[in-house]
């Protein structure tokens, strides 16, 4: 135990942090955390899965959140108050890729790897909501019973949005056992995909962002960012490796939790 404690010391890196995507929570992780900390106590990583803001057990309402930056500032405070010298490896699942990589901007020196699982990843000439828009303006995507409407009458917050039950069963949990569907529709939150916000920002920067590594592991069974989309985000980005998962869903860390922690294991090891 001592030397492997000493080996992490030496990496930098010693932090996993999970980051959820949209309407969701630290809970969505609670598969991949437990055996995460199982398995990674020999290598002295600490696993964290925080609630961004207005999502899990957050207390604050999503009218208080006007911009995403605000809606990651959870995550960002975790990177803060890391010393120095410590690294993270950044796990961004749904929209929590555009977190990461916000993340990742703000705070590089902190990031020893950027995954995106089954994640929007923003390239570095568009704006961070070109790879949302263009997930829905597939030709072939159906937001079924999905709601997305305005917070306030003067149009200052962002849009809400929430999964309905007939897409989270049919698109977006289609793989996960029925105690987990049950789970999710009972803990999602309304929320936002911060749309007219992030239209607006610049793009991340090649310096920052670009320079840190990245990792993108393709759920095959995704119906919600479908394969086709991840590799075409892949390609317009290239990452330093792409990894699969046969036979997850879009909640691979439900649907698939012992596949997606051999490749979070692996990465940890490699990229530190």
């Amino acid at each position: 135990m001592a030397a492997s404690m000493e080996a992490a010391r030496g990496s930098g890196a010693k932090h996993i942090i999970l980051v959820h995507g949209a309407c969701h929570g630290g809970w969505s992780w609670y598969k991949v955390a437990s055996r995460l900390r199982s398995e990674a106590a020999g290598l002295s990583y600490h696993v964290a899965a925080p609630d961004l803001a207005a999502s899990g057990i957050d207390g604050r309402r999503l009218s208080e959140v006007p911009t995403f930056r605000d809606y990651t500032a959870p995550l960002l405070d975790v990177l803060r108050s890391l010393p120095e010298g410590e690294k993270a490896v950044l796990v961004g699942h749904s929209l929590g890729g555009l977190s990461v990589a916000l993340a990742a901007e703000l705070f590089p020196e902190k990031v020893a790897a950027a995954v995106f699982l089954a994640a929007f990843m923003p390239d570095c000439v568009s704006p961070p909501s070109d790879v949302v828009l263009k997930n829905g303006a597939r030709s072939n995507y159906t937001p079924l019973d999905n709601e997305m409407k305005p917070q306030d009458a003067d149009g200052k917050l962002p849009s809400s949005f929430m999964f309905g039950q007939q897409f989270t069963e049919q698109m977006l949990y289609q793989l996960c056992s029925p105690e987990d569907i049950t789970l999710g529709k009972s803990l999602m939150r309304i929320g936002s995909l911060f749309l007219e916000d992030l239209q607006i920002q610049p793009p991340f920067t090649k310096d920052h962002y670009g320079s840190v590594r990245k990792v993108y592991v393709v759920c095959k069974q995704d119906e919600t960012i479908p394969e086709e989309h991840q590799r075409w985000m892949v390609a317009n980005n290239p990452v330093d490796e792409v990894m699969e998962i046969d036979g997850a869903d879009h909640m691979a860390m439900l649907s698939t939790p012992d596949q997606f922690v051999r490749c979070i294991i692996d990465i940890a090891k490699r990229y530190s």
